[in-house]
């Protein structure tokens, strides 16, 4: 939820206003669907990386209002907590030497950040949940100032009308409550967006629901909270509890999750939308002053203010994105599921593999979702999320299939296609599919560093844990300025 909003509680009035503009929106964007002129001749990428700040002590560092003054890039913005930050890369086309640009860009900006955060005695970590955060840390008094924080941890905290209930069994076993929405600054992700025309929205988003699994196996980079070792990516547990407004009465009723994978394949990118507004009510009922009736029939691209901020507050793993960039409408993929670090290549790995295994699926000639049910995709994301590396996936034609077999054997060629549609370089395109065959070949991501680190921290150097993670978040973050991929780190 990237929009300001102003304190205050919303009315009954406001919200059945909001709601009659959110179904107005909707039925605008059906007929925008069915005729209108989006913009998908050359289909730009985007990419949004969430960092941790910390301390010369590896401790979380609360002050991203004084390290965003000094920055003074609006690239960088804040997030939910104040130890975060957010890096938005200008979008672009990945043909050629678009990932070696990325590259680039992104490294660039980030040292100039980091520079810039050091006066403030701080260091920018790119990792999906900061191993050093306790629960001291992530309270409300720890939020954002930016007031539209506060608002939505009111709305959530209010819908629910109860403690929020952490509970993640992995490794280890984590049971708290928490009175605000703060444990979720913990989740620290990496996204990317795809823009793509109308009439393929559903394939591709099928695709990147069909790989999600795929994805976070290999991605994960979050095996610690509170200073228990839970899921190799607990970032995705931690999400979905930290923000969840039903009470567990609801949830016996199979009252929809907030943060959502989904239930079914699509046919249209209109199904996600209409879903949103039939199963999630309001949390910001905020309404523009826009008539999108009026605006469409006059000719012009209708904002859809309420509709895009309602969807922003539903948050599926593959969000749809209706946008408007030099007065032209388009259409993206957002993609959720991954989580920040541990290097920039490695970003970049993750992003090509993701991007061209999304084109290779959406485009071919028998569809992944026609072989492979939604039911099975969701329990690939979750084996994931609890094993990472070592997980245990269902594919069509090839049964249950560890995930670094599958990959190996199966998608890594898939991807390559998929980059060769896109016009990647193909050094480019080897260059950062080989990260990805380089962890499978080795079994080793960043949740699987980060675990090995501590380990032998713990067992070789008689450290206590909160010693150890410490330890391990230092060496991290000087590892992490090399830039080379995770799975070539040395342990210890």
């Amino acid at each position: 939820m990237g929009r300001d909003v102003e304190q205050g509680a919303f009315s009954r009035e406001d919200r059945v206003r909001y709601r009659q503009k959110v179904r107005r929106c909707l039925d605008v964007f059906a007929l925008m669907l069915d005729d209108f002129g989006f913009d998908a001749d050359r289909p730009m990428t985007g990419l949004e990386i969430e960092l941790n700040l910390v301390d010369a002590t590896a401790e979380p560092a609360m002050r991203n209002d004084q390290i965003l003054a000094d920055i003074a890039d609006p690239l960088f913005q804040t997030e939910l907590g104040q130890f975060n930050l957010e890096l938005n890369a200008s979008p672009r086309l990945i043909e050629g030497g678009g990932f070696a640009d990325y590259e680039q860009d992104l490294r660039s900006s980030l040292s100039r950040a980091d520079e810039r955060a050091a006066k403030s005695d701080a260091t920018i970590v790119m990792v999906g949940i900061l191993p050093t955060l306790t629960e001291r840390h992530l309270v409300a008094d720890n939020l954002s100032t930016d007031e539209r924080y506060r608002v939505l941890n009111d709305q959530i905290v209010g819908a629910r009308g109860e403690d929020i209930e952490l509970d993640i069994n992995g490794v280890e076993r984590l049971r708290t409550h928490t009175d605000s929405i703060a444990p979720e600054a913990a989740c620290t992700s990496l996204q990317f967006h795809l823009q793509v025309a109308p009439d393929s929205f559903a394939d591709y988003w099928n695709a990147s629901q069909a790989i999600a699994g795929v994805q976070v196996a290999v991605g994960a980079n979050s095996p610690f909270l509170y200073g228990r070792q839970l899921w190799a990516e607990t970032r995705i547990a931690l999400f979905e509890q930290a923000t969840d407004t039903r009470p567990d009465e609801l949830k016996a009723q199979g009252v929809r999750p907030r943060v959502w994978f989904g239930e079914r394949w699509i046919t249209s990118i209109f199904d996600l939308f209409e879903e949103n507004v039939r199963y999630f009510p309001p949390l910001l009922p905020i309404c523009e002053e826009e008539d999108p009736v009026e605006v469409l029939h006059a000719g012009g691209v209708p904002q859809l203010g309420e509709l895009r901020l309602h969807n922003g507050t539903v948050y599926r793993w593959n969000r749809p994105v209706y946008d408007i960039m030099n007065g032209r409408p388009h259409l993206r993929v957002e993609n959720r599921v991954l989580p920040a670090g541990p290097t920039v290549v490695d970003m970049l790995a993750n992003a090509a593999f993701y991007f061209g295994l999304a084109r290779g699926l959406a485009e071919s000639d028998r569809p992944i979702w026609s072989q492979l049910t939604f039911s099975s995709a969701e329990e690939n994301f979750h084996a994931a999320a609890r094993r990472g590396m070592d997980a245990v996936l269902h594919w069509p034609r090839v049964g249950d299939v560890p995930v670094t077999r599958l990959v190996l054997d199966t998608l890594l060629p898939v991807a390559a296609q998929g980059l060769d549609r896109f016009g990647v370089a193909p050094a480019e395109r080897d260059r950062l599919l080989g990260v990805i065959e380089g962890r499978c070949r080795t079994g080793r991501n960043g949740a699987v560093w980060q675990t090995e680190t501590v380990w032998a921290a713990e067992r070789h150097q008689g450290m206590d844990r909160q010693a150890a993670l410490h330890h391990m978040v230092q060496r991290y973050a000087e590892l992490q300025r090399g830039n080379e991929p995770v799975h070539t780190w040395p342990v210890g």
